[in-house]
């Protein structure tokens, strides 16, 4: 059998690939090995004697699949686990994410002024304080504030109009006091104006 070692070196320095990635003829051999240049070589590659292999498949079919069930939540018992809870999904980036949340939505809420500053700070300074575990506790937490403070508005509405009506029902009352007491003065003085020139004769 005729070493074709040097040819296959050559044909992979040609062909720009490693020496594994070169197919030679073995049907011609006797014509392979008559090549010792580059260029007899780049002759054999054209002809179709010296083929560079196709690169080998390497499929991520299965992988995926795997990657498709896990999302599903499968493959995820107790027997795949290596870490612990905590270093598999650390209590502070849960802490983290739910307080971007609340933020975003207080910000949103402040900027489409359905929340006015001094509600904005009370209820951050709350999700601070851990009051509300995701956002639609606080969504109805703001529902109800707002709810009471319009409400409390409304109370504070009614008690100014009913103190205005009751301070014009004394004011009328004070003024028909005082009218009735100078209809009265203006009777007596009458009268006494009435007796003061019978008593001169």
């Amino acid at each position: 059998m005729v070493s074709l070692r040097l040819q296959k070196r050559l044909a992979a320095s040609v062909l720009k690939c490693g020496k594994r990635k070169v197919w030679l003829d073995p049907n011609e051999v006797n014509e392979i090995s008559m090549a010792n240049s580059r260029q007899n070589v780049r002759k054999l590659v054209k002809d179709g004697f010296i083929i560079r292999k196709p690169q080998a498949i390497h499929s991520r079919a299965r992988v995926r699949r795997n990657l498709e069930a896990k999302r599903k939540g499968r493959h995820s018992g107790p027997g795949k686990r290596k870490g612990t809870r905590e270093a598999r999904l650390p209590t502070k980036v849960i802490w983290i994410r739910r307080m971007r949340v609340l933020r975003r939505l207080l910000r949103k809420y402040r900027d489409a002024k359905k929340v006015d500053k001094h509600l904005y700070h009370e209820l951050y300074l709350k999700a601070k304080g851990n009051v509300f575990k995701n956002k639609r506790v606080l969504m109805e937490y703001i529902h109800k504030a707002k709810a009471e403070k319009a409400r409390e508005k409304q109370l504070v509405e009614q008690a100014e109009a009913r103190r205005a009506k009751n301070r014009q029902q004394r004011e009328r009352k004070a003024s028909r006091i005082a009218d009735r007491q100078k209809a009265a003065s203006a009777e007596k003085e009458e009268k006494k104006a009435d007796k003061a020139p019978k008593s001169q004769k």
